[in-house]
């Protein structure tokens, strides 16, 4: 199957961005891509968060990065026609311990058990 066709089966967004070329570095890490052997286990790794997940990229595993590291995706079936920024988040969440050092005015008088 061709680009153009796969491009077809795309949503509207995922559809234009292949329709209008990739940029020089999604070029670049899909020479990458088929270069490797499927059945080897390298860690292709990337800065490209926009590249659409292709049907030749599954069973790969992709680096992708997120801001301060590489995470690594698997690239699976279910994946395709998505972005790999989708799988590597760029924040953390946040959790707010109890109410003390640090703590906001309001809270800072809370009585501790």
């Amino acid at each position: 199957m061709s680009l153009e066709e796969f491009a077809g089966l795309l949503p509207a967004k995922e559809r234009r961005h292949i329709s209008r070329g990739m940029t020089e570095q999604e070029r670049k890490l899909l020479r990458k891509i088929r270069a490797v052997q499927s059945n080897e286990k390298a860690v292709i790794r990337t800065h490209s968060r926009e590249m659409v997940i292709l049907p030749e990229m599954v069973g790969l595993t992709i680096g992708v990065h997120n801001g301060t590291e590489f995470t690594s995706v698997e690239i699976r079936t279910e994946m395709i026609g998505r972005r790999l920024g989708e799988f590597a988040p760029t924040n953390r969440i946040v959790k707010h311990g109890m109410p003390g050092v640090g703590a906001t005015r309001s809270s800072l008088y809370v009585p501790l058990k």
